[in-house]
C-alpha cells in the first residue's frame, strides 16, 4: 500500500498515461513494416509480448489508482460552508451549478428590451419588432453571483482536500 493525495494520484495517472502512449506508439510504429521485393527489409525492433505486457501493467496501475480515488471520493466527507458532502457529491453538484451558471450568464447579459434586426421591412410589416426579457434581471444577476460563490466555496474546499488528505493505493 502507498499513501497518496488526490492531486498526487492524478499526476501519477498522467505520467502512467504518457508511458502507456509511448508503448502504444511503439506498437503502431513497429508492428508492421514495408519493403520492396528487391531490397533487404529493415525490420523494426518490436516484440509484441513485451509491448503487450508493458501496456497491461500500466493499465493495471492506472486502474488501481483510479479505483482508490473513486473509493476515496465516495467514502470521505468534507465541510463545504455549513454542510458536509462527499467528494463525488461535490463534483456532481459543481457540474450542475456550472451548467446553471452558464445559463444565468447568458440571461444576465440580455437587455430588457432589444430591437430585432429584420434586415428589411415587407409591405405587410412596417413596425419594428422588439425582444423583451420575461424575468427580473436583477434577480437573475444576484442568482448568478450566488451560484458563482457556491462553486468557489466548493472548489476551495475540494482543492484543500485534494492537496492534503492521503488515502491508500494498492501497489
Amino acid at each position: 500500500m502507498k499513501k497518496m493525495t488526490s492531486a498526487y494520484a492524478n499526476k501519477v495517472i498522467r505520467k502512467l498515461t504518457e508511458d502507456k502512449e509511448f508503448w502504444l506508439n511503439k506498437e503502431r510504429e513497429g508492428s508492421t513494416y514495408y519493403a520492396t521485393a528487391d531490397e533487404e527489409p529493415v525490420v523494426p525492433d518490436y516484440d509484441y509480448a513485451e509491448v503487450a505486457k508493458q501496456i497491461e501493467e500500466l493499465d493495471a496501475r492506472i486502474l488501481r489508482i483510479k479505483h482508490a480515488i473513486n473509493v476515496n471520493n465516495a467514502s470521505n466527507r468534507i465541510k463545504v460552508g455549513e454542510k458536509e458532502m462527499s467528494i463525488d457529491e461535490i463534483l456532481v453538484r459543481m457540474a450542475q451549478l456550472s451548467n446553471r451558471k452558464s445559463i444565468l450568464d447568458n440571461m444576465r447579459k440580455h437587455e430588457p428590451k432589444k430591437r430585432m434586426n429584420s434586415g428589411y421591412y415587407s409591405t405587410r410589416k412596417t413596425a419594428p419588432e422588439y425582444e423583451f426579457i420575461n424575468y427580473d434581471l436583477e434577480l437573475v444577476k444576484s442568482e448568478y453571483e450566488r451560484v458563482d460563490a457556491e462553486i468557489a466555496l466548493m472548489q476551495i474546499a475540494l482543492d484543500k482536500y485534494n492537496q492534503t488528505f492521503e488515502f491508500d493505493v494498492e501497489d
